[in-house]
């Protein structure tokens, strides 16, 4: 099992959860009631699911594909470690995988 930490737009913890190898991030972000809207449904990419990824975590993640850092360019509150949720795919290797939800309009309950 993977930790997942999810955290509000200051740095505060919001919630923790555990997940398996293999899973999607924003059905992770979803199941655990946190504020992504993913509007495509997971059909697509787009940057309404960006999360800020921890610093440590970002390393040991997959490089973000071309189409994603073109969506990414398009996200309001954007930073270095941003990524979208949609495209991040837990791996054995991962311990936990921590994230800040970005404040804005998006993001319903923080917004």
């Amino acid at each position: 099992m993977i930790k997942i930490r999810f955290h509000k737009p200051d740095g505060t913890l919001d919630k923790e959860v555990e997940a398996n190898p293999g899973q999607r991030l924003l059905d992770i972000a979803w199941a655990a009631k946190q504020p992504l809207e993913g509007a495509c449904e997971g059909v697509m990419a787009c940057s309404t699911c960006h999360v800020i990824v921890d610093k440590a975590d970002f390393e040991k993640l997959p490089r973000a594909s071309d189409e994603e850092e073109d969506l990414l360019d398009l996200a309001a509150h954007a930073t270095r470690t941003s990524r979208l949720a949609c495209q991040i795919i837990l791996t054995e290797d991962m311990e936990t995988l921590a994230v800040r939800i970005p404040a804005g309009s998006k993001n319903w309950l923080y917004g």
